[in-house]
């Protein structure tokens, strides 16, 4: 079969909102964002627990999981799916997100496990076109 006959899915992509923070506006922005650029989207909504997340991912399926944390708990949450991703051999996952999160700790993140983290005011496009690349880049 020929490169341009190959059908493939839609990248499927879980989008969600670990521990106690109720502000769920932009995730849902990023969330249409997402879906509108055509991929499939699964918003797990507000107050989510790390385990309710990564068991979300596997049963789902999916290729990314963005996680939106605004509570100051982002050094915890964000290695605990990552580690929950990995136990249940979901380690190809691309876990990425965004918050209010200090330069350092983006590093210190990204040392962790998380590929990419997109601070208030991202454009929409830019985290599209990210995993848009990564994809193509993983497919290849």
């Amino acid at each position: 079969m020929s490169q341009q006959a190959q059908v493939s899915r839609p990248i499927r992509i879980l989008v969600g909102k670990p521990g106690l923070d109720g502000h769920d506006r932009g995730a849902k922005v990023v969330a249409a964002a997402l879906r509108d650029a055509g991929m499939e989207v699964i918003y797990t909504g507000l107050h989510q627990t790390p385990e309710m997340i990564a068991t979300a991912a596997v049963q789902e399926d999916v290729d990314v999981v963005g996680l939106s944390i605004l509570s100051g708990a982002h050094m915890t949450l964000f290695p605990r799916v990552r580690a929950l991703l990995d136990e249940a051999g979901r380690g190809d996952v691309l876990l990425i997100g965004g918050g209010i999160i200090p330069g350092e700790e983006i590093e210190s993140l990204e040392g962790q496990g998380v590929a990419k983290l997109f601070g208030p005011g991202t454009p929409t496009q830019e985290i599209i076109d990210y995993i848009v690349s990564w994809s193509e880049n993983r497919s290849e």
